[in-house]
């Protein structure tokens, strides 16, 4: 399965760009370092793990992106707190980062049933 023509992996690593341009101002370096290392894990790790050729690794891989996406979710929220991203913006990468997680959970589903 090709990685780059997963939607998935396409809406995860638009949402990891959007992640970098929109904390670039941010004089907090540790707290921006973070959330965009979390974001970038996301599409890496689908891409990576969609180029394993077991389906334990394959898995694997989904799932380290999922927590990743967790993570970065978490962030998020906590950024929103302080005053370091606007509501809006906030809430438009939340709702992003719920929907790629369900995703996901689709695609790790997809991979244990089709191997």
């Amino acid at each position: 399965m090709n990685f780059e023509k997963l939607e998935v992996w396409k809406k995860s690593a638009r949402l990891s760009a959007e992640l970098y341009k929109g904390t670039a101002g941010l004089k907090d370096y540790g707290f921006r370092e973070q959330l965009t290392r979390s974001g970038l894990s996301v599409p890496s790790n689908i891409a990576e793990g969609m180029t394993r050729s077991s389906k334990k690794e394959k898995c694997r891989f989904l799932e380290i992106a999922r927590s990743s996406m967790a993570e970065a979710r978490t962030q998020i929220y906590i950024g929103i707190d302080i005053g370091y991203l606007s509501s809006t913006e906030g809430k438009n990468w939340l709702e992003q980062t719920h929907h790629i997680s369900m995703m996901i959970t689709g695609l790790i589903k997809a991979v244990e049933s089709n191997e």
